[in-house]
């Protein structure tokens, strides 16, 4: 018998007991390489059915979510350190990342000088506008950053035959960290084998205006290190600005334009910490 059912985002809880998610895809593959690996940080599958999968529930100590995004990236580290495997490559694997990332850093610098463009065409800017021409300086500064490392990048890896894969979770943030009797990593649906740095990319853009990066990502890095290669490729991936969303309002597109302004002057802090001697 149902007691209590609990709506929380896109799950059901249904008497603190088990927890009802839609099924997007199976997990039980994905879990039994993990535990293969000895890694068993998520929460047990109770059975699946066509619609749904029902997990044990976990119950979440609470605690800081300072010292939470620190649990976080250790508990990363275990999982990209239990996972790693070296994997042989043929000449286009990184020939096409680099083809992609110059041709998000071209598409984007042509986007900002378009808009500059009309923006300089203007008799009275828009209070968005006049904040993205205040600041203009900054997202052509990253792009530089990006477009110089992701070359400098390529050089170092256009002859390579080997890539380091892990694990990686693909949808890290806060909200999919739970802390029970040891820490949980949850809602995998998103997981597959690809290179370490995506993971700390997602949970950076989602976190960068709430936590100092600058020392937190040392907690990963102590426990998994980065080769030089990765860490030009995570520095310049995060160098790059998102476009602006249009929104109805101007009100919400001074909003959109000041978060990606705040990203780029946190970004180029991280930028210079971890700065890449050649």
């Amino acid at each position: 018998m149902i007691n209590k059912i609990t709506l929380k985002n896109n799950v059901k809880i249904v008497d603190n007991k088990y927890v009802i998610k839609k099924k997007s895809k199976s997990l039980n593959g994905a879990f039994n390489y993990l535990l293969s690996r000895s890694f068993d940080y998520f929460p047990q599958i109770i059975r699946e059915d066509d619609s749904n999968i029902y997990y044990e529930y976990i119950e979440d100590v609470n605690e800081p979510n300072e010292q939470k995004i620190i649990d976080l990236l250790l508990l990363l580290s275990i999982l990209h350190n239990k996972t790693t495997i070296y994997k042989e490559v043929d000449l286009d694997y990184y020939k096409s990342i680099y083809e992609d990332v110059s041709g998000k850093i071209d598409s984007t610098y042509k986007y900002y000088n378009d808009l500059m463009n009309n923006i300089d065409e203007e008799v009275y800017m828009s209070p968005s506008n006049y904040l993205i021409a205040r600041n203009i300086s900054i997202i052509y500064g990253a792009l530089n950053y990006a477009k110089e490392h992701i070359d400098l990048w390529y050089k170092m890896v256009e002859n390579e035959r080997k890539v380091r894969l892990v694990t990686i979770h693909n949808n890290l943030c806060l909200e999919h960290y739970l802390k029970g009797n040891k820490p949980y990593f949850i809602s995998w649906d998103r997981s597959k084998i690809d290179i370490p740095i995506y993971d700390l990319i997602h949970i950076y853009k989602k976190h960068y205006l709430e936590y100092d990066f600058k020392s937190i990502f040392k907690v990963y890095l102590d426990k998994y290190h980065l080769n030089k290669e990765e860490m030009i490729l995570f520095l310049t991936l995060i160098a790059i600005p998102d476009k602006i969303r249009d929104n109805v309002s101007q009100y919400k597109n001074v909003l959109e334009v000041r978060r990606i302004i705040d990203y780029m002057y946190k970004t180029r802090e991280i930028l210079k910490e971890y700065r890449i001697k050649e």
